[in-house]
């Protein structure tokens, strides 16, 4: 029976580079999460990736590049927001919305005008980008609405009966994905938050720019605008504060309560609950599903008044809302 393959080292990146050739998804590292990669010039290469992840086909996919040169490539238009942008914070969890180039099939973008662009913060993501020579797709590297991945092991578990090449980079470092921007509107947009939040992309740009929606889109220019998302197989509901005592039916994640066998003590640091979330989510579920457990109780971030922690709280809270609807 096929099964996934974890890989390290120079030689992981070959095989990366072979499996892209041939058509076939790789799994990645980046600073934010795994990412499931295609050659975002093929059209069937990246329609693998939408029918091995079962994700919608009007869901569009974020291409990733090396760098701003090959992110000219896929753009019909570079302005000076994005080179302004794209100085300051590329390579990050940044994802720029452009006009789309000729050279990216309108798989990628669900047949709309724009591309979503960004350059990952991860030596192992760059250097199968570089090797490869080309831009690449990269979905999270999971079945599609369940918990986006941040160790190789994640990824395996959800491609458990798929011959599967995943490079192991690590755990990510950032945790949640990437603040995703339109430039193609009249104002700078934010359409999903990330830890890159409102007032550091304003302070880059000098002008204002919008936050992100408060509803979800029935029709988006980027992944992350479609409703529910990010959730364990157990049921999420989500607590101001942890109840004492535990329900004897769920697991809990705390900032304020000690760990214990049903109960994942995160940390009160904004940064570190970010890279924290997902892991403590997929653990979280195989507890759950360990003891007979019927949902997953969330103890919610603390609130702080520095203008970075609200901007990864933010960010935070809109995936933990997602996996909770």
């Amino acid at each position: 029976m096929p099964a996934p393959r974890i890989l390290e080292g120079p030689e992981a990146i070959a095989e990366g580079v072979r499996a892209l050739a041939s058509g076939n998804p790789v799994a990645f590292p980046t600073e934010t999460v795994y990412g499931l990669g295609a050659d975002a010039t093929d059209a069937s290469a990246v329609e693998r990736v939408f029918r091995m992840k079962g994700r919608p086909s009007h869901n569009p996919l974020i291409v990733h590049v090396s760098g701003p040169e090959m992110a000219q490539s896929v753009a019909a238009d570079w302005p000076i927001a994005a080179k302004q942008l794209a100085h300051a914070h590329w390579p990050g969890p940044l994802t720029l919305v452009l006009p789309k180039a000729d050279s990216i099939p309108p798989i990628v973008n669900a047949g709309g005008p724009t591309v979503a662009v960004r350059c990952p913060d991860h030596p192992v993501a760059l250097a199968l980008i570089e090797a490869f020579g080309k831009p690449i797709v990269g979905p999270s590297a999971n079945p599609s609405g369940r918990v986006s991945p941040t160790t190789a092991h994640h990824v395996a578990a959800g491609f458990p009966d798929h011959d599967l090449a995943v490079i192991d980079g690590g755990p990510c470092r950032a945790g949640i994905e990437s603040t995703v921007l339109d430039l193609t509107s009249d104002q700078p947009a934010i359409l999903r938050p990330g830890v890159l939040g409102q007032s550091r992309l304003s302070h880059t740009l000098g002008i204002g720019v919008l936050p992100a929606p408060a509803h979800w889109h029935p029709h988006a220019k980027s992944p992350g605008l479609l409703g529910p998302h990010y959730q364990p197989r157990a049921p999420v509901t989500l607590a101001e504060s942890a109840p004492d005592p535990l329900p004897p039916d769920a697991v809990l994640i705390t900032h304020s309560q000690p760990p214990s066998d049903r109960a994942i003590r995160m940390p009160t640091d904004l940064t570190a609950y970010a890279a924290g979330l997902y892991a403590a989510l997929h653990r979280a579920d195989a507890l759950a599903s360990q003891l007979g457990a019927d949902r997953i109780i969330v103890e919610t971030p603390c609130v702080t008044d520095h203008p970075m922690d609200a901007a990864i709280r933010d960010a935070v809270m809109e995936r933990l809302a997602r996996a909770a609807s």
